[in-house]
């Protein structure tokens, strides 16, 4: 895994990521030349061949073929290039008309078949040729407790930044075995010889109670010093899924682990995007504004604009304004409620506007306001968050940023109705209140319209 301004992404996909612009590029560019012989005009030639390259990243990226769980399918990889570069070809088309500079003359189609097939040929080297097993690591799990089992889960779940292979847990005296047998080590060896022996280039520690003797403190260090990597569990769920997990959260890991980036610059840099997204997604998206307004007058003649009281920055409470999906009379005893699968109170309407995510539309205005972020954790009714505030350790902490119209836990996690899912997904929020960062913000952008795409994830 590589960081990059506090966020890990995986090494496979900065070598793909890279190979694809380059492939990409080179096609659009080579195309071009020998349609239209533009080679006394090379500053154009390269910034369209750029544009080209960049807009079908994107393109893929949004229709998920640099999901991890996509990366060996072929089949799907094929199925997701067609609709990729027909959404690349739709935004470039759109460009040309803004960006006169980007011009391809007749050589676009030849470009896309080009560089379609360049993007089949790498990822048939990259993920069925033999040196794709140099990029999983084998580790060591010190610990067979519960955690234990959980970083196994983890190392072997589908979709994972990186490939692991998990030479097997050593329990350490004192703790609860939940680890199946087969998964555990043999004791009487110390650490560091067990990593060499196996080729293990990283010990993962779950154990929970550090201060028995029974904690090897000195083998760990003979680890460290022998060049093998020692990560703690918290920071092992960090990195790998995005997480700061809750059941083995220690205070001290929040103070001292770095992040919580609540800088001039950064608060700076986080408002000029979130006005410039928020703009630009207005200007795209206002037709569809209007025709939703109209469609909800139509069907039951009640108010287009739904407001209601959540809690932003600091507890600061305000109006979150939102396409009305729900009848009129939603909650007509009063009693908040969680939104649910197939929930009836949702109109015909409201039904397609939740499953676009259109109803979160007027929001831009909460964002024009400066009480929401473009990129934050949902904003939550004061009924709920009084309610998980007591229940769930640390949900405070999502309080000290601006909520968001989108945000990790809403791209990764699917819709919370209960304070179990309210548990999973402020791990999420978590994890982005301690390393936001614009490079994050866009990656969940991107993620966004993944989702919208797809439908995942409404109610």
């Amino acid at each position: 895994m590589i960081r990059i301004f506090n966020h890990y992404v995986s090494r496979m996909g900065i070598v793909l990521l890279l190979m694809e612009l380059l492939i990409l590029h080179a096609a659009a560019a080579l195309t071009t030349l020998l349609w239209t012989g533009a080679a006394h005009q090379p500053l154009q030639l390269t910034f369209s061949a750029f544009a080209f390259a960049l807009v079908n990243v994107f393109c893929m990226s949004t229709l998920g073929m640099y999901l991890q769980q996509e990366r060996e399918d072929m089949r799907a990889t094929l199925a997701r290039i067609a609709p990729a570069f027909v959404l690349g070809f739709a935004l470039l088309s759109a460009l040309m008309h803004v960006l006169p500079a980007i011009h391809f003359g007749r050589a676009g189609g030849m470009a896309f078949v080009l560089g379609g097939a360049g993007v089949v040929l790498t990822r048939l080297l990259l993920f069925k040729s033999p040196s794709a097993g140099m990029m999983t690591e084998r580790l060591i799990v010190v610990g067979d407790g519960a955690l234990a089992l959980e970083c196994l889960e983890l190392a072997a779940s589908p979709g994972r930044p990186c490939r692991f292979d998990v030479v097997g847990c050593v329990p350490v005296p004192g703790e609860a075995s939940c680890v199946p047998a087969a998964k555990r080590l043999p004791p009487g060896e110390s650490l560091l010889s067990l990593a060499r022996r196996h080729g293990a280039t990283e010990l993962v520690v779950s154990v929970g109670d550090r201060r028995s003797g029974a904690y090897p403190v000195r083998e760990l260090l003979d680890c460290a010093l022998g060049g093998v990597r020692v990560t703690d569990a918290a920071h092992f769920f960090e990195r790998e899924a995005s997480q700061i997990r809750l059941d083995s959260l220690q205070p001290s890991y929040l103070i001292f682990g770095g992040g919580f980036d609540q800088s001039f610059l950064r608060a700076a840099v986080k408002r000029t995007f979130d006005l410039a997204a928020s703009a630009a997604i207005c200007l795209v998206t206002l037709p569809v504004m209007l025709a939703a307004a109209l469609c909800i007058v139509l069907e039951d003649g009640g108010p287009v604009i739904f407001r209601q009281e959540r809690v932003g920055k600091d507890g600061r409470r305000f109006q979150v304004l939102k396409f009305r999906s729900m009848g009129p009379d939603a909650e007509r005893d009063g009693q908040p409620r969680w939104a649910t699968a197939q929930d009836p109170r949702v109109t015909r309407v409201g039904y397609w506007l939740r499953k676009l995510r259109i109803d979160e539309l007027p929001q831009m205005i909460n964002v024009f306001r400066g009480e929401m972020s473009f990129v934050g954790p949902r904003p939550e009714r004061a009924y709920f968050v009084e309610q998980l505030g007591r229940a769930i350790a640390y949900y405070d902490v999502r309080h000290s940023i601006k909520p968001g119209i989108t945000g990790l836990a809403q791209v990764r996690y699917q819709y919370g109705a209960s304070v179990d899912d309210a548990v999973r997904k402020l791990q999420y929020d978590l994890y982005y209140v301690k390393n936001n960062s614009l490079f994050l913000d866009l990656l969940i952008l991107i993620d966004t319209v993944r989702v919208v795409l797809s439908g995942k994830g409404a109610r």
